[in-house]
């Protein structure tokens, strides 16, 4: 009895000394609501929010009561919340460089990014500068036209499935699973430099899909990691089988285009697809940290990246601007009547068209801020201990932003709840900086540093398609039903009823 008292005795002392130093550590940090020692505010969030998924709502509150900047506990570890434009726009901005890093990886993300070697995962320093480099240059406005072919191939792939769904007599067509594929025919094109078919397309879609519709069920395998290994070992051997499978997907395809490019540098042939292709970027890119190439697993890692950062969330994005124009008849047939003026009859969409039609620009533009992808950006961490409006920002702390409340806010956006592009005109043309370097209104994308390089390519493919699908299409629903915008947790935000409406030939 008597070790057992001091056993717990013991326990007891180093719970009272180790809350009692995260009590004088984190004394300066951001207002807290009520905490418990190493479990944080979790009671406090399960009894406030019916889940995690509703966090927005709480951060209102937590918001009014005390101000911009608030940390929620996780445990012990603190996540700094950064509520308001004005606050966001003084962290990313203005202290653009000290808020550029990223968290310590979690541990099913160093599986799929090792080492953090990729855009997205990478800490701020010299192999993040490379990488975001190399996609920008790869990717840059000039080239985007390159790709045109890419564009026009995906397009045609879709098309074709809606009309041959229509010529069926099918009067609800699965959309989502049409824009979905579509993005992954032009990715896969865009990144490997070839037109695959229809299955290959297939196997990587299933490879990625396989990861991030499981990405909320993995989350449990990043607490404790050495006891979760032994707990949940057959989730911790599911995961590892989704990398392998990805890896076997991937490599073949990559393999191929580097003896492709092998050949025709050994040759002197021409590119005969006319543009380069994102991995072919990779093959000879350099490391700053041991002047060695980028190793084949990173390959594919940056080339799911590539992927997974303009499918699913273009895909997702371009199914609200749908919702909406059935929803709102009126605005589909504005932006109807803005391509007849700039398109001639029987010509294709192109780039050049677009360059021309605010009005689609400004539904695209309204779409990110009605329906951001994502309701938060990837989380941020300083580089060092800094300090902002008198608190302190520990450099191991989590620091995110709440993107749709920012967009939603009515002391900023009048009713903005309602779909309304025209808010983004001004005298008939568009004039909006969605990086907000003057001032953050909204951020679907982030800001400062590293705000999403895929800025260019994400805009030009949802006014593409989205120009497409009006021209050719009139979109309606099934006479008594009605478009429900609302949403539900994925790996994006999605329809929680998805969209099936009835598209019709427009004659033209």
């Amino acid at each position: 009895m008597e070790l057992w008292f001091y056993m717990v005795a013991s326990i007891c002392v180093l719970i009272f000394f180790q809350a009692l130093v995260n009590a004088i550590r984190n004394k300066k940090l951001p207002p807290s609501p009520p905490t418990i020692p190493f479990i944080g505010n979790i009671l406090w969030l399960l009894k406030s929010s019916k889940n995690f998924a509703e966090l927005e709502p709480v951060l209102r509150s937590l918001g009014s009561k005390y101000g911009d900047i608030v940390t929620i506990y996780i445990g012990s570890r603190p996540s700094i919340f950064i509520t308001s434009h004005e606050a966001a726009h003084k962290a990313l901005v203005k202290n653009g460089t000290i808020f550029a890093n990223r968290p310590l990886a979690l541990e099913t993300t160093k599986l799929f990014f090792p080492n953090q070697r990729s855009i997205s995962m990478a800490s701020y320093g010299p192999i993040w500068k490379l990488l975001r480099q190399n996609f920008m240059q790869a990717t840059q406005p000039s080239k985007l036209s390159l790709y045109s072919c890419c564009r026009k191939y995906a397009w045609s792939v879709l098309n074709q499935n809606i009309l041959a769904d229509i010529k069926l007599g099918n009067k609800k067509i699965p959309i989502d699973e049409y824009f979905n594929f579509a993005l992954y025919t032009l990715f896969t094109y865009m990144c490997l430099g070839e037109k695959l078919d229809k299955e290959s397309v297939e196997n990587i879609q299933k490879a990625q899909h396989c990861l991030i519709h499981n990405f909320i069920r993995f989350n449990v395998l990043n607490f404790v990691p050495m006891l979760s290994r032994i707990v949940f070992r057959g989730l911790w051997k599911e995961i590892l089988e989704i990398r392998e499978n990805q890896i076997n997907v991937f490599l073949p395809f990559i393999k191929a285009r580097q003896e492709k490019i092998k050949n025709k540098i050994n040759s002197g042939d021409e590119n005969e697809e006319g543009f380069d292709a994102y991995v072919d970027s990779l093959f000879d890119l350099k490391l700053p940290d041991n002047e060695k190439n980028i190793n084949d697993e990173e390959l594919v890692s940056l080339c799911s990246e590539f992927l997974l950062g303009g499918t699913d969330t273009t895909a997702t994005t371009l199914l609200w601007s749908m919702a909406n124009l059935v929803k709102n008849q009126n605005i589909q047939e504005k932006i109807y009547d803005e391509i007849k003026k700039v398109v001639k009859h029987g010509e294709e969409i192109e780039e050049k068209h677009l360059k021309r039609m605010p009005y689609l620009k400004a539904v695209v533009l309204e779409t990110f801020r009605r329906h951001p992808p994502g309701h938060f950006i990837l989380p941020r961490a300083v580089i060092q201990e800094t300090n902002m409006n008198g608190h302190k920002i520990p450099k191991n702390a989590m620091i995110n932003f709440p993107v749709a409340e920012l967009g939603w806010n009515p002391n900023v956006w009048e009713n903005p709840m309602e779909f309304k592009p025209e808010r983004f005109l001004n005298e008939g043309d568009v004039d909006f900086d969605l990086k907000g370097l003057k001032e953050i209104k909204m951020m679907p994308f982030g800001a400062g540093r590293r705000v999403c390089p895929a800025i260019n390519i994400a805009t030009l493919h949802l006014e593409y398609f989205l120009a497409n699908l009006v021209r050719d299409f009139k979109w309606t629903l099934e006479e008594g039903s009605e478009v429900d915008l609302s949403e539900k947790q994925a790996f994006t935000i999605v329809m929680k009823n998805p969209l099936n409406p009835c598209l019709s030939p427009r004659i033209t």
